[in-house]
């Protein structure tokens, strides 16, 4: 029998005051129950009771053993506690990683409003716009553009953005000949496809990146300076009275942003509120 249950069993033998009761207790034989006594006081070479008709007491080495049956038993109890908790109240690290300008303007806003009230949480933010693996990285939620194609992660799609081609508002140059600043994540040869807000039709634009910077921050601010035109996200552009979208009446293609997690069943409740509040925010600043 394995060790962990003969203890049980025997501080359940030691708390009932009797063979019989612990019987009842376990819902087993007298004769069970009296058997393992037997079997457990041969495996330890060692009288643990002493046992009359009418009572039983606990012997020396009996005493001692039963401390440290009641010590395994509150490590156990401890053990399934603690995991009910951390399936009730968010606690522990949590690990997100996300692209800059979503980690920016959607992640943080919306995981210092939701866990400010839980002290316990520690948050380990990466943000990074390579797509890095959850497992090697030891991470909790990915928030990405787009759909993952590994099927053995879970992911879901929580809202959608779309891209806005920009300029200064003291501009007035001509948007499709002017100098491109791009992302750093972006090709020398960039390719957008313009889509009328009232029709399926795109039209294709053509670019040279000519600036470069490594995030949405840095783009936004050349943009400000007159450096040209750039890609910025439609919950940036909202942040900048002085950029405006280059064309008024027509769109990017729409990215849709899902967040990914590695629990194959039950997600811990940071896992859960925090996705929630990054769906939350991403769908309260987007104007979808």
């Amino acid at each position: 029998m394995n060790k962990h249950k003969q203890m049980l069993i025997f501080k359940t033998i030691v708390d009932s005051g009797s063979i019989s009761k612990a019987a009842e207790k376990l819902e087993l034989s007298k004769s069970v129950l009296s058997s393992h006594l037997k079997h457990l006081e041969s495996e330890l070479n060692v009288d643990l009771l002493k046992r009359t008709t009418r009572r039983q007491s606990l012997t020396t080495a009996g005493e001692q053993f039963y401390q440290h049956c009641v010590a395994l038993n509150d490590v156990m109890s401890r053990a399934w506690e603690d995991i009910h908790q951390l399936q009730q109240e968010p606690r522990g690290k949590l690990s997100v990683t996300a692209p800059v300008a979503l980690m920016d303007n959607i992640v943080i806003p919306a995981l210092s409003c939701a866990l400010s009230q839980y002290p316990k949480v520690s948050l380990n933010l990466i943000a990074d716009d390579q797509q890095l693996d959850l497992l090697q990285h030891d991470i909790d939620i990915a928030v990405r553009v787009g759909k993952s194609p590994d099927s053995n992660i879970k992911q879901k799609r929580i809202g959608r953005f779309h891209d806005v081609l920009c300029q200064s508002i003291q501009s007035h140059q001509d948007a499709t000949k002017a100098n491109y600043i791009a992302n750093h994540w972006q090709p020398k040869e960039i390719v957008h496809y313009l889509y009328h807000k009232d029709s399926c039709v795109a039209t294709e634009l053509n670019y040279t990146a000519y600036h470069r910077a490594n995030s949405v921050t840095q783009v936004a601010h050349l943009i400000q300076h007159g450096m040209g035109v750039g890609l910025l996200p439609d919950f940036v552009l909202s942040q900048y009275s002085d950029i405006k979208p280059c064309f008024n009446d027509h769109h990017l293609t729409i990215n849709n942003v899902y967040v990914l997690h590695p629990y194959a069943k039950s997600p811990p409740a940071s896992v859960v509120y925090a996705i929630n509040a990054i769906e939350k925010r991403l769908k309260s600043v987007t104007e979808f």
